[in-house]
């Protein structure tokens, strides 16, 4: 099933999302001290929004936004869940960007964090942003029901953690030969952990926040997969097809640290296919909710399609 949604509609929703989601986390990062707060240091959050704030597509609090849509949960509650989200992707940005991880200059076009104050300001902007990520997700405003937050709260600290994100660099690292002798890659499963889990969270929100069936639950589990493994190839794809320029960060910055990706097992024409199957799995899991489902369908096309 094909989107009912055009190309420039879609990009006007995710754009639209973006700005709120750039003004919300804009708040959240702002100087002003919460109560059990003592204080705000400047330089931590300084690192911090120069980190998070003015850039990015902000995809993952879209889907936050737009599979709690499918649902009909408020908005603003879907904007703060996706805050949270959103809080865990830049941490594990700078984090990643570390000399004693991938080393890189350059992230969305300008200077690392590391780079423009140091490693141990770096370390703790990212610490910083972690654990941000868990008071939003519990606030009231999410969801009156605390139950709901907890399943929530739950759900991203898998996603986020030893069993999702961070196990997932754990075997990037490995797979490297960072440890002693290169380790097999199980690229598929790496990739589901690393990358992959938070934009299955992203996916799943919108169901634990519209207290959903465990049918159209599951629905949005294997939609979240596929859209995930998607977005690996296409990054992959792009680390190989792609220019500096378009991409605000290094080109070719995979074959460098020698790591195993989809293009590299699957070839370059076999990682397209496998996109073209992924999407068909996406549409498939999408068809319960018909014409609900269409913005989200729209975002896989998005992913495997995008240019940076």
């Amino acid at each position: 099933m094909t989107s009912g949604l055009s190309s420039a509609d879609f990009v006007k929703r995710l754009d639209t999302t973006a700005d709120e989601t750039e003004t919300l986390l804009g708040t959240l990062l702002s100087d002003a001290v919460l109560p059990d707060e003592i204080a705000r240091p400047k330089r931590l959050m300084d690192a911090m929004r120069y980190s998070s704030l003015g850039g990015g597509k902000r995809l993952r609090p879209f889907l936050v936004v737009e599979s709690s849509a499918v649902f009909g949960v408020p908005r603003d509650s879907a904007l703060l869940a996706g805050a949270a989200l959103e809080c865990i992707h830049c941490y594990s940005l700078i984090h990643d960007d570390l000399p004693a991880m991938d080393n890189s200059d350059l992230r969305r076009g300008r200077p690392t964090l590391h780079k423009t104050a140091d490693d141990a300001t770096a370390i703790l902007a990212g610490d910083g942003l972690l654990t941000l990520a868990f008071d939003i997700i519990t606030r009231d405003e999410v969801h009156q029901d605390p139950a709901v937050r907890l399943l929530l709260t739950r759900a991203l600290a898998r996603a986020a953690g030893i069993g999702g994100m961070v196990g997932g660099q754990m075997l990037d690292l490995a797979g490297e030969g960072r440890f002693g002798d290169r380790e097999p890659v199980d690229v598929a499963r790496l990739q589901q952990m690393k990358t992959g889990a938070l934009l299955r969270f992203g996916c799943i929100s919108g169901a634990l926040l519209g207290q959903a069936s465990q049918k159209d639950y599951q629905a949005l589990d294997a939609y979240g997969r596929a859209l995930g493994e998607a977005f690996q190839i296409a990054d992959d794809l792009l680390d190989v097809e792609g220019d500096a320029a378009a991409l605000g960060k290094p080109a070719g910055a995979d074959a460098a640290l020698g790591k195993t990706t989809f293009v590299t097992q699957l070839g370059i024409d076999g990682a397209k296919k496998r996109v073209r199957d992924l999407l068909a799995k996406a549409d498939e899991a999408l068809s319960a909710f018909g014409a609900r489902g269409d913005v989200l369908r729209a975002a896989a096309h998005f992913v495997a399609d995008r240019k940076n």
